[in-house]
């Protein structure tokens, strides 16, 4: 049984590092060629607009900011014998170099992220992987420390807010992705009632204002059942 290491940011790697092979002799080849392929779909798919988004923009808003700051950065990591238990742990390492790293404050902090690739995880485990592991650390993460998690592999089935027939997640190699919690989250919650409450409590006045200004610019106040509004409101 291997023994969890604590990670160190010489583990950790900007996608422009990985581009230099002077460099990258410091990774086992399937690690490389893993960090590789998340990096190429990152800066392919992530970054860019698509048809089928159901909006403007990049795929994750996000991402391109993170990346023009130098804030986002790929870990590789191995499943192997690892059972539940040091995943988590090696995980939780990850968290307390995320909020040791710089920036630990301001507006740039918002947008560092680690990308966690597990290079030998095979497409067939990685659903029941994530799902094991984001059991035991999503929730009490977000609630404690304000840690968003989500899991990416091949058939993640998961969908895009404004097209429910777009699959974004699916990246080429499973990876887990941690970032800071913003008040913006509340639309990947709004269909689960525990995890909005828990957005809810952090946020709170700020998560009541966004709430807002986004309902202002939807016709909320017409129903859908009547031509024109009621006089008697």
């Amino acid at each position: 049984m291997s023994v969890p290491r604590e990670p160190s940011t010489t583990k950790l790697w900007l996608l422009k590092e990985l581009e230099d092979d002077s460099r990258a002799t410091d990774l086992a080849p399937g690690e490389l060629a893993g960090l590789r392929a998340v990096a190429h779909w990152i800066k392919t798919f992530i970054v860019n607009p698509h048809d089928d988004l159901g909006r403007s923009g990049p795929v994750c808003p996000f991402v391109p900011r993170s990346l023009d700051r130098d804030l986002l950065s790929l870990a590789p990591e191995q499943v192997g014998e690892r059972n539940l238990a040091e995943v988590v742990e090696v995980l939780q390492g990850y968290q307390r170099l995320f909020t040791s790293a710089q920036p630990t404050d301001g507006d740039d902090a918002t947008y560092k992220s680690i990308v966690v690739v597990f290079t030998d995880l095979a497409e067939e485990r990685a659903a029941g992987f994530f799902g094991d592991v984001l059991e035991q650390l999503a929730m009490p993460s977000y609630a404690a420390d304000g840690f968003v998690m989500g899991g990416f592999h091949e058939s993640s089935p998961g969908t895009a807010i404004y097209n429910p027939g777009f699959r974004p997640f699916t990246s080429p190699v499973p990876f887990l992705l941690m970032r800071h919690a913003v008040v913006d989250d509340w639309k990947f919650f709004l269909d689960d009632e525990e995890w909005l409450a828990q957005w809810a409590r952090r946020h709170q006045d700020s998560g009541a204002h966004a709430l807002a200004e986004e309902l202002r610019r939807l016709p909320w106040r017409t129903r859908p059942d009547r031509a024109t509004p009621p006089e008697e409101v």
